[in-house]
C-alpha cells in the first residue's frame, strides 16, 4: 500500500534501525557519569551532536537534542525573547508557520506581549519587503519557516534573514521539511527541526542557537543540554536520528532529482484528469516531493478515506474533517480552494509504477465523492432570474459551495446568486469558487436575522 505522507511523518530507514538498535546496547548508561558504561554513553551522544551539527552547518556546541520539534519550538522562541527581553516582547512571524510557531506566538500575546503575521500570496510565500516592514524597534524575535508544510513553498529565508540582520533582530527558521533535502538556509539565528521528518524515530528534535544570539532557557534548569531542554537524553533515539539525518542527506541529491519529476507528473495530470482542482504552492521554489491540490466540490474527509480504501495513504490541510471546522490556516492565508484538499508526500524510493497507480484512481473517487454529494453539472445556458438568495446555514463545507453551483444556472448573466451560510470555510472557497468558474464575487454582508454570512456572487458567464 503506497504511503505518500512522509511530510507528516518518513517511515523508520534502515540506517536509523540499525543504529538504534546497535545503542540500545551501547547507550543505556547516564552520559554524565565516569565510570566506562557512562563514557560510552558520551561518546555515543557526542558523535551524534557532531553529525547532525555537520548537516545543520553549526558546531555541536550550538545543538541540542529535544523530545520533539514542537518542543524545540516553543524552547527556541522562548529562550530567544527572555534573552532580548530589553528590546522588547515582540514577534513576527509569517501566516503559514506551523502551528508550533503560532501557538508560541499566542502565548506571548496572552502574557501582554505582541506578534505580528506577514501575509503571504497565492503561492505560500512572504515577499521580504513586507517582512522587513513588520519589524519595529520592540521587535525581539522574527520567525520563518524554511519551506512550508503544506503546500510545499520554500521562503525567501537568505533574503528575509539579511533584512532581520540588519535591524538587528533574530530569525528562528523552522527547517523541519526542508534539512533532509538539502542545507540550512543561509542566515537564520536559530533553527530547529524534527527528526521523524526524515526517517528518524519520532521523539527527538533538534534546537541550534547561534553563538552571540542572547538567549536565556526558560522553565525549570536542567545540567543537560545546555540547559536548553532538561532531563535525561534519549541516546539510542538520538544516536538513530543523527544517523539517518546522515544517510538520507548523502541520498538527498539523487533523490530529489527523480521525486521531483514524479511530483512534476501529478501536478500536470491532477489538472488534466479531475474537473475543477486548483494545484496550489509554487511550481518551481519548492520541496521536491510535496504537492497540494484542492478538488471543488468534494468533502475532504470522505475523499481521503476513499483513497485509503483504494490503497493510497495522504493527507489533508483540508478544513472538511472531523476534527476541525475552521479552514486550514495556510491555505486560507493564500486565498486558495480549502475543499476537497489532499497532500501528498512521497518518501524515498517511490516508484513512478506508485504514482501512476494513484493518478489512475483518482478521477474514478473525486467522481464518485462528487456524486454521492449531488453535484450538479456545469451550468448550460443562463436562466431567467434577476437573483436567488440559497439557504445554506447549517450546512458544511463542501455543501455551500455545492449549493451555489447548483444554483448559478438559474440566474441570467448578470444576475446574483446570495447564499447564507454560517460555515466558516465558506468565506474562503466562496471567493475560490468565482475565481474557477469565472464568476464575480460580489462581497459578504451579515444575513438577515444576524446568523451567518450573506455571500453575493455575480453570474458573467
Amino acid at each position: 500500500m503506497p504511503y505518500f505522507d512522509v511530510a507528516s511523518a518518513a517511515p523508520l530507514h534502515p540506517v536509523a534501525r540499525q543504529a538504534l538498535q546497535a545503542a540500545l546496547d551501547e547507550g543505556w548508561a547516564d552520559p554524565a557519569r565516569l565510570y566506562r558504561e557512562g563514557r560510552r554513553a558520551r561518546l555515543l551522544l557526542d558523535a551524534a551532536r557532531e553529525a547532525a551539527a555537520e548537516a545543520v552547518g553549526c558546531r555541536p556546541d550550538e545543538l541540542v537534542f529535544t523530545p520533539s520539534g514542537t518542543h524545540a519550538v516553543h524552547a527556541g522562541v522562548e529562550g530567544a525573547l527572555a534573552g532580548r527581553r530589553r528590546v522588547g516582547a515582540h514577534l513576527v512571524v509569517s501566516a503559514v508557520e506551523h502551528s508550533s510557531v503560532l501557538h508560541s506566538a499566542a502565548a506571548v500575546e496572552s502574557r501582554g506581549g505582541s506578534f505580528s503575521e506577514v501575509p503571504v500570496d497565492r503561492t505560500g510565500a512572504v515577499d521580504p519587503q513586507v517582512f522587513e516592514r513588520a519589524l519595529r524597534p520592540d521587535t525581539a524575535l522574527a520567525a520563518l519557516q524554511s519551506a512550508n508544510h503544506e503546500v510545499g513553498t520554500v521562503q525567501p529565508v537568505p533574503e528575509v534573514a539579511e533584512r532581520c540582520r540588519a535591524a538587528g533582530v533574530p530569525l528562528l527558521v523552522d527547517a523541519a521539511q526542508s534539512l533532509p533535502w538539502g542545507p540550512a538556509p543561509e542566515g537564520w539565528s536559530l533553527l530547529t527541526a524534527s527528526a521523524h521528518k526524515w526517517g528518524g524515530p519520532p521523539g527527538v528534535g533538534l534546537l541550534a542557537v547561534r553563538k552571540g544570539v542572547r538567549f536565556a532557557p526558560q522553565g525549570p534548569g536542567g545540567e543537560r543540554e545546555s540547559g536548553r531542554s532538561p532531563g535525561f537524553e534519549n541516546i539510542p533515539a538520538v544516536v538513530a536520528a543523527a544517523a539517518s539525518l546522515r544517510a538520507v542527506r548523502a541520498e538527498a541529491r539523487a533523490e530529489s532529482e527523480r521525486l521531483a519529476v514524479l511530483v512534476d507528473r501529478i501536478r500536470r495530470r491532477v489538472a488534466r484528469l479531475v474537473p475543477d482542482v486548483e494545484v496550489v504552492g509554487d511550481p518551481l521554489r519548492r520541496l521536491p516531493h510535496l504537492v497540494t491540490f484542492s478538488c471543488l466540490y468534494v468533502d475532504g474527509e470522505i475523499l481521503l478515506h476513499e483513497l485509503d480504501r483504494a490503497g493510497y495513504s495522504v493527507s489533508s490541510g483540508s478544513s472538511c474533517t472531523s476534527s476541525t471546522l475552521t479552514p486550514s490556516h495556510v491555505l486560507k492565508a493564500m486565498g486558495v480552494l480549502s475543499e476537497g484538499n489532499v497532500r501528498i508526500s512521497l518518501p524515498v524510493g517511490t516508484t513512478a509504477q506508485e504514482v501512476n497507480g494513484f493518478l489512475d484512481v483518482l478521477p474514478g473517487v473525486v467522481a464518485g465523492v462528487r456524486t454521492r454529494l449531488g453535484v450538479a453539472p456545469a451550468p448550460g445556458p443562463a436562466g431567467s432570474a434577476d437573483s436567488l438568495v440559497v439557504d445554506a446555514l447549517g450546512l458544511r463545507c463542501p455543501q455551500p459551495v455545492i449549493e451555489l453551483g447548483n444554483a448559478i444556472g438559474g440566474v441570467a448573466v448578470g444576475g446574483t446568486v446570495t447564499v447564507l451560510s454560517d460555515d466558516e470555510v465558506a468565506r474562503l472557497d466562496i471567493p475560490a469558487w468565482c475565481g474557477m468558474r469565472g464568476q464575480e464575487y460580489v462581497g459578504a454582508t451579515p444575513a438577515p436575522g444576524g446568523v451567518g454570512v450573506a455571500h453575493t456572487v455575480r453570474r458573467l458567464v
